[in-house]
């Protein structure tokens, strides 16, 4: 797992970069404030609901949450099921809305 901070996150989506960006909090949280990733629960990903992703299994696919703990533990499920370029944003949303006001 590597790490990338909202500042380095917000250069590649204004940039225009096609991110595979994925939001692991609950969607209560996701319809108070988002940044438009796709919401996929924790609680999916550890109970391996993640036919969305499998086609992603290669490529980087950067994770959130509010603080960073569940998007960490998101990444981790993940590698273990074999995928290879997970990224946990240092942070989460609480780092991003003190960045952007």
């Amino acid at each position: 797992m590597t790490t990338i901070s909202v500042q380095e996150l917000k250069q590649r989506m204004d940039a225009g970069e096609k991110l595979n960006i994925i939001d692991v909090r609950e969607p209560a949280e996701y319809a108070e404030f988002n940044i438009g990733a796709h919401l996929i629960p924790l609680g999916q990903i550890a109970n391996m609901q993640i036919d969305d992703l499998q086609d992603l299994k290669n490529e980087e696919i950067i994770f959130h949450c509010k603080g960073g703990t569940r998007s960490m533990q998101a990444c981790m499920i993940l590698e273990t099921a074999g995928f290879t370029n997970v990224v946990n944003l240092t942070g989460g949303m609480q780092a991003w809305k003190q960045m952007n006001g």
